[in-house]
């Protein structure tokens, strides 16, 4: 949202920044995914090579994102024109903000519909459904959820609502008042789960699931999935992050600010695993990965359990504040291009932004019950099998994605000068620069270049 003389509002403080860049950074993946595939890929052998591809390729990057935004003061694609403009260099680099703008527009449209699945199932908590459901009940209820449009809609809707009555109020009116209560309403709710999860479950179970070594697992496909979840869990090249430092103030610390972001979002990934897995072996389930183990597997566990109605609903509570901070910031990155490129006022711009989003939203619930056997891109090898919803999701996730973050690699790292992203970054011409520089030139584009090749082929 512009003030006066045409400058982007700013944050109030850090802590409204992080509570943003956080919110945005901690999604569904952390909880449904990210406990999951560290137990099986190796428990603290795989937590290791995670941390390694988060902080030297998911520091690095999310810093440059935030030096652009801050230094070009507008969306994606302004910022990285403004500051292509600072060198002599090719406006054209502006579409690689673009291009994050159109990956984070199409995860905002199947986003949403996922984050209704956590309302729907917070109600269902709060009325006490789980009580005594089995496992086929379990999963018949989920199953017919997917095949209730009707339904789907609904809470698609009421998510897309949400997000326009929070990022039409602007930066520090809407975003920050929003996620000042969400992210502390997370994090209690998590510290309560984990604290449940001690007491009515198998601790013990879930710390060997979760932190036991087992090294004869660390492969190159583990090292492939650890800088895959790294990326969309932190969020990085969707364009939200530059968006944020775009309202960045100039004394607060880029670096500090990075590292904090990203501990935080595996913070609270880990301790995810913590909350759920705990119930999930004290009742013998099976645990699994994504959507099966929230709402067809932990049902079962909140239906046996002593108070189960009372913590299930803090947990799905957990989900909606995870859901719906992370489809705000989408919401806050496409709003920044509209406003920027239509030049119309926010209210319109946010409008027009959701209602394109529900839009294209409705493909992806068609998708999961009616359409579920339709294959639009089966004739291209990468896509075969794939519905409308996974087709969206693996194009922003193993393509878009990485696409964006090598060419931001490349722009920033090789492009830019030195003297402007020392100003930016604030880190001087010691090692900690030169460190940064190492990675974000010679470390993270070939990484990058081989997950975008094997995220195709594969």
């Amino acid at each position: 949202m512009a003030v006066a003389g045409g400058q982007p509002e700013q944050w109030s403080s850090r802590t409204g920044f992080l509570f943003a860049a956080i919110g945005f950074s901690v999604g569904l993946g952390n909880i449904w995914r990210f406990p999951y595939v560290t137990g099986e890929y190796g428990g603290s052998a795989f937590l290791f090579i995670y941390l390694a591809c988060a902080f030297g390729i998911g520091v690095p990057l999310l810093m440059s994102e935030l030096a652009i935004g801050r230094y070009g003061r507008g969306s994606p694609t302004g910022s990285l024109r403004t500051v292509a403009d600072a060198y002599g260099g090719s406006r054209a680099w502006g579409h690689v903000g673009t291009l994050a703008i159109v990956c984070v527009f199409i995860v905002l449209s199947y986003y949403t519909v996922l984050s209704g699945w956590t309302f729907d199932y917070f109600i269902r908590a709060v009325r006490g459904s789980f009580a005594g459901i089995t496992a086929t009940e379990s999963a018949n209820s989920f199953g017919l959820l997917m095949l209730n449009p009707g339904r789907l809609l609904f809470w698609h809707t009421v998510v897309n609502l949400l997000i326009f009555l929070v990022v039409r109020r602007g930066v520090q009116g809407g975003i920050e008042k929003a996620v000042k209560i969400m992210i502390p309403m997370l994090f209690v709710a998590l510290i309560v789960m984990v604290g449940y999860g001690a007491i009515a479950g198998d601790i013990g179970a879930a710390a060997a699931f979760l932190l036991q070594p087992d090294f004869s697992k660390l492969t190159f496909h583990t090292v492939m999935v650890a800088i895959g979840q790294a990326f969309f869990s932190i969020g990085i090249a969707m364009g939200a992050l530059i968006t944020f430092g775009a309202y960045l103030p100039k004394d607060i610390s880029i670096p500090g600010s990075a590292a904090t972001i990203v501990l935080a979002d595996t913070g609270v990934a880990l301790l995810a695993g913590f909350a759920i897995f705990p119930l999930v072996f004290a009742f013998g389930l099976e645990p699994s990965s994504g959507s099966g183990l929230i709402f067809q597997t932990l049902p079962l566990a909140f239906g046996q359990m002593p108070g189960g109605q009372f913590f299930g609903a803090i947990f799905f509570l957990l989900l909606v504040a995870a859901a719906l901070s992370s489809c705000i910031g989408c919401g806050e990155a496409v709003v920044s291009w509209v406003d920027e490129h239509w030049g119309i006022e926010r209210q319109k711009g946010i409008l027009y932004a959701v209602c394109a989003a529900w839009l294209v939203g409705l493909l992806s619930i068609m998708s999961l019950g009616e359409w579920s056997d339709y294959y639009p891109l089966d004739f291209i090898p990468a896509f075969e099998g794939q519905t409308i919803f996974d087709a969206l999701d693996f194009l922003a996730a193993n393509i878009l994605l990485l696409l964006g973050a090598l060419l931001m690699s490349i722009f920033f790292g090789w492009l830019v000068p030195r003297q402007l992203k020392q100003q930016e970054l604030g880190l001087g011409d010691g090692w900690r620069y030169r460190t940064w520089l190492v990675l974000i030139r010679f470390v993270i584009p070939p990484v990058l270049l081989v997950s975008l090749v094997m995220g195709i082929t594969e």
